[in-house]
């Protein structure tokens, strides 16, 4: 497995994560602009508003586990369960390459 092709598409999995996190954090959170006197518009900014939520909460676990990943890799643990010590497997490391469990574990 060639863990340099693989830390390099986390790196660049970590730089997108970062960006994006930091757009949704800004849209919730740093408004500029006055609340809608329309209700029916006021109830679609607060329906966006719970889905860039949402977006920001997948994409701080995820670059979580990215990080967590690079960490591995670093330590000699990448290819290692978490949960057993068993090869985690290249198939499921190439879909999910941030994945700390072998899919027995995973499961």
């Amino acid at each position: 497995m060639d863990l340099q092709s693989i830390t390099n598409e986390l790196k660049v999995r970590k730089e997108e994560l970062e960006s994006r996190n930091e757009r949704t954090h800004k849209h919730t959170y740093q408004k500029e602009q006055p609340v809608s006197p329309n209700f029916n518009e006021q109830v679609k900014e607060t329906e966006n508003d719970a889905l860039v939520m949402a977006l920001e909460a997948e994409g701080v676990e995820e670059l979580a586990q990215v990080n967590t990943a690079l960490k591995r890799i670093e330590d000699g643990d990448y290819l290692n369960c978490a949960a057993c010590g068993e090869d985690i497997g290249e198939e499921r490391l190439h879909a999910i390459p941030y994945t700390d469990h072998c899919i027995k574990c995973a499961s």
